[in-house]
């Protein structure tokens, strides 16, 4: 079974591409990119498969979706295998665009044993207050156009 949490979404049409987090849980699909959210349902078909149906809403200025258009309804069919899966499917919006999705599974960085949470100071005054014999100035950066 496809496991609850996190996951990289990797999804691509003909005429662009783009990555996003995706979280699913009970069913339900909650994510979001730099410009749009998403959001749905799925359910699984059998013990490899899914659909789900997606919806994408803007909140943020920029690009159109892969689809050409901002806001989609896009209906996915899917399968999956441990901490992967794939779907294709096509929006109503723009039924002759396809679009293919992965999703990998992201699990949460576990801390460390032995990290207690520590909170480093720091010290200012034990900063370089100017130049010295250990370190050297250099030019600003300049643009080469003879190339």
């Amino acid at each position: 079974m496809l496991k609850e949490g996190k996951y990289a979404a990797w999804f691509r049409t003909a005429h662009a591409q783009g990555t996003g987090i995706v979280h699913l849980a009970q069913g339900r699909i909650s994510g979001s990119d730099s410009f749009f959210n998403y959001g749905g349902s799925y359910q699984f078909d059998d013990d490899q498969h899914f659909t789900a149906v997606l919806t994408t809403r803007r909140h943020a200025d920029g690009p159109p979706t892969v689809f050409g258009v901002d806001e989609v309804e896009v209906e996915l069919c899917g399968v999956y295998s441990g901490a992967m899966a794939t779907c294709s499917g096509t929006a109503r919006q723009a039924p002759d665009v396809r679009l293919e999705v992965t999703l990998i599974y992201s699990q949460e960085d576990a801390r460390a044993p032995d990290a207690r949470g520590a909170v480093v100071k720091l010290k200012a005054d034990k900063l370089p207050k100017r130049l010295d014999s250990r370190s050297r100035s250099r030019p600003p950066f300049t643009t080469n156009s003879s190339k």
